[in-house]
């Protein structure tokens, strides 16, 4: 009854967190079995939760990166790194997806913020309208899986597992995936004849590489440091003031906002600070380089900031708090342990039922919110994962990867609709624009799904 009454609501319309927690209190009411009240009970318990306060955090820091202008400082040095490439805009589409992904956390964040400015530049130099959105959505799913994620913060709570190991795990699967969809550009390149978008120029392309060079340096000389016995404080500290320094003296492009995730992953490693406390970090982080550093972001645009991150934080609290009483009442009447028993009668195989799973996350992902589907589905499909030996680490990683490809499906594709306003496309063209690149997308889900030590091998070196 209480699937019916959930399906019932959300086919008449009604917005799927109305639609979890309302026929959950009408199921109650029915049955009498419960007060009312433990719909309200249940739902301040689903948010009452340490690890979800990193969510707001996160949120802010986005958005402050988002409109202090770094965007532009994250194209410009793909431009200059990858731009003379054949496909140049292509592949500094990726490239500038997988460095943004280090500060938004969010698909639809990557696709508004450095959408807007990539889809134009591609048109204006002659690409056509639906290979620069197929490019943009594609690159836009790195957005969660890359570190700091809030698909995996949301994962961690309802699956009791590390958030740091989760955040480590997705490192290995973007890069994979940027070198896919890196690839793909390529194809289309050689197919289409297209040539670089800017001239190779030896100074451009070396100041580039030498800003790689230091975000690859920076992290690995405190760490040794750190490991050596030095205060880590201490280190950190002076590494910083080294660390602007040289952004000051040799004016780089985006060395700065690309340190972002590296200072979060490198906090969390080292026990400087938990993931709570690392998100509050990338605010500050943010904070200093909008306000004081490059001077982009005003008082009034944070006060605005501030307030667009309470809009975004409400919705998402509701719709975990809303999820959290629907998966109770999913488990008190049985439902969870029906499929568990249903699943493991058909198949004990690990990859059968990992085969199973991607396809039902698939399909969930096309019509649920991620941080409803992760919130619905985790109590449903972890412990039989758990059952069969599937590391609980890997399988959030698999879980958000499908729901990140849900995002670019009509009808509930938020990635989808963002696009199609920013192209000025119709839903049609734009979902016909993105359908090549589910190619590398599905590749990259398959060698996830059952290569584990991609997305695993990270987290053990570390001890997590």
């Amino acid at each position: 009854m209480l699937k019916i009454l959930f399906l019932f609501l959300m086919v008449s319309g009604i917005p799927v967190a109305i639609a979890m927690a309302g026929s959950s209190l009408i199921y109650i009411l029915v049955s009498g079995d419960l007060p009312g009240f433990t719909v309200v009970h249940r739902m301040i318990g689903g948010i009452d939760s340490f690890p979800l306060l990193a969510v707001p955090f996160f949120i802010l820091a986005g958005n402050l990166m988002n409109n202090a202008g770094i965007t532009n400082r994250i194209y410009n040095f793909a431009l200059a790194l990858v731009g003379w490439l054949k496909g140049g805009l292509g592949h500094v589409n990726v490239v500038g997806s997988v460095i943004f992904a280090g500060m938004s956390g969010t698909a639809i964040a990557d696709a508004a913020g450095l959408g807007t400015i990539e889809i134009k530049a591609m048109k204006d130099h002659g690409y056509d309208l639906e290979f620069a959105v197929g490019v943009t959505a594609a690159s836009a799913t790195l957005g969660p899986i890359i570190p700091p994620s809030l698909p995996f913060v949301i994962y961690a709570m309802m699956a009791n597992v590390s958030v740091g190991a989760l955040f480590l795990a997705g490192i290995l699967p973007g890069v994979l995936m940027a070198f896919l969809m890196m690839l793909t550009v390529a194809y289309f390149a050689h197919k289409n004849g297209w040539g670089g978008d800017v001239r190779f120029e030896w100074a451009r392309v070396s100041k580039a590489l030498i800003e790689t060079a230091v975000v690859i340096a920076w992290p690995l000389a405190v760490y040794g440091l750190i490991q050596s016995g030095v205060q880590p404080q201490l280190v950190v500290l002076v590494a910083l003031v080294v660390l602007f320094a040289a952004d000051r003296f040799f004016n780089f492009q985006a060395v700065l906002p690309i340190m972002t995730p590296v200072l979060l992953i490198g906090g969390m490693t080292t026990g400087l600070f938990t993931p709570t406390e690392g998100a509050i970090a990338a605010c500050v982080w943010a904070m200093v380089l909008g306000l004081a550093w490059y001077c982009t972001l005003s008082w009034k645009m944070f006060v605005k900031v501030c307030l667009d991150t309470v809009e975004t934080t409400a919705t998402v609290m509701f719709i975990v708090a809303a999820a959290s009483i629907f998966g109770w009442m999913l488990t008190a009447t049985g439902v969870t342990s029906a499929i568990a028993s249903w699943v493991l009668a058909f198949t004990k195989e690990p990859w059968l039922f990992l085969l199973l799973a991607n396809v039902l996350m698939l399909f969930v992902g096309c019509f649920l919110e991620p941080t409803a589907a992760i919130t619905i589905l985790v109590p449903i499909l972890l412990p039989i994962a758990r059952q069969l030996g599937v590391d609980p680490v890997h399988f959030g990683l698999v879980m958000v990867l499908n729901l990140m490809i849900g995002l670019l499906h009509p009808p509930m594709g938020m990635v989808l609709f963002v696009l199609a306003r920013v192209a000025k496309l119709s839903l049609e063209r734009t979902t016909m624009a993105i359908l090549p690149w589910l190619v590398p997308l599905l590749v990259s889900l398959i060698l996830l799904t059952y290569i584990p030590a991609i997305g695993l091998w990270l987290p053990r070196q570390m001890g997590m």
